[in-house]
């Protein structure tokens, strides 16, 4: 697998069970389509700001993945009594977010969230639906990436 950024092209992995056009909250698949990236996250305490727009992630920030939240796959801050995921981790994973707009602003339930592009485990390790890069693609591309970046996955 691969994405294609400046005429080069980065090794990355997708979600456990590959692409699909029928995407569903928790289903492990990557979303077929053209996507753009809207948000840029990081970790103030472990990175420097990527790019101007970047924001900073929070010990509280969540995402809501309960698709019968009314926050249902926003960003969201604890305590949040709905099901979610953390922002802020342990591993190094989500040290760089970038979002993309599947199933957003205006979110349809059930039909997934959080498709992120973030630093994976390791080569070839699959995600939960989001891409994956390794670190130093991922912090090389992150300031030359605009927002409403097209995202295109085939």
């Amino acid at each position: 697998m691969g994405l294609r950024f400046q005429g080069l092209t980065y090794p990355c992995t997708i979600g456990k069970t590959g692409i699909t056009s029928r995407k569903r909250e928790g289903d492990g698949a990557t979303p077929r389509g053209i996507h753009r990236i809207v948000g840029m996250l990081y970790r103030p305490d472990r990175i420097a700001r990527p790019a101007q727009w970047a924001k900073p992630i929070g010990p509280l920030d969540l995402w809501s993945d309960d698709p019968r939240d009314q926050d249902y796959n926003m960003m969201v801050r604890a305590p949040y009594p709905h099901s979610h995921e953390r922002l802020r981790r342990a591993d190094p994973l989500y040290d760089l977010i970038l979002l993309t707009d599947w199933n957003w602003p205006y979110a349809v339930k059930g039909r997934g969230s959080a498709i992120f592009m973030h630093q994976y485990r390791r080569p070839g390790y699959p995600t939960e639906g989001c891409i994956a890069l390794s670190r130093a693609h991922l912090h090389h591309i992150a300031p030359k990436i605009k927002h409403r970046t097209r995202l295109i996955v085939a």
